[in-house]
């Protein structure tokens, strides 16, 4: 097991293991899902990487327009960045990579990072919430979630990432766009 301490200018601090999903419908997608995975990287470890999975869009309300599919991936990561300060990186990303703030939930992007899981602690703040509220319900996270992580447990459901998969509705929309070779 990885030693979980990072020793920094004299001090411990413990690291923390973090779920994220990642997807984009404009644009390039698979460049900015890459480019999206190498800008955290600077600041977190990846552990893994899943497959990549190309999804329905999640429909908008009150919009007649179609939307280009998204390409979709889970990822697990170590950091020792507190939540808010993780959703900060997330938000920061998105930004440099010209996604542009929307009024209008589930519009299409270049790039979409959320934090699915934060070790097994459950936030509600504000601007967040830990576990991802819509996380049991949707097939195109659960899905590559589970194919990283069959085995953890949603802290607020107490089932597990393979269950959930195998449970949700829309599964048949998710289409294994291609398989990530992973180091770790």
């Amino acid at each position: 097991m990885q030693d979980e301490r990072c020793y920094c200018q004299g001090r411990v601090s413990k690291l923390a293991i973090a779920y994220l999903g990642l997807g984009s419908n404009l644009g390039k997608r698979e460049e900015n899902l890459c480019q999206a995975l190498a800008l955290l990287s600077q600041r977190v470890s990846l552990e893994a990487v899943s497959s990549v999975y190309e999804t329905e869009p999640v429909p908008i309300l009150n919009r007649d327009k179609e939307q280009p599919l998204f390409l979709n991936l889970a990822c697990r990561i170590t950091t020792d960045l507190p939540p808010e300060d993780l959703l900060r990186l997330a938000k920061d990303i998105e930004v440099r990579m010209s996604r542009v703030p929307s009024s209008q939930r589930n519009s299409p992007r270049p790039i979409d990072i959320d934090i699915l899981l934060y070790n097994s602690t459950v936030v509600q703040t504000q601007h967040l919430t830990i576990p991802h509220p819509r996380l049991k319900e949707r097939a195109f996270v659960l899905i590559p979630l589970a194919e990283i992580a069959p085995h953890l447990i949603h802290p607020g459901l107490g089932k597990a990432m393979a269950r959930l998969a195998s449970d949700v509705e829309g599964q048949e929309s998710v289409r294994k766009w291609y398989y990530v070779k992973r180091d770790k």
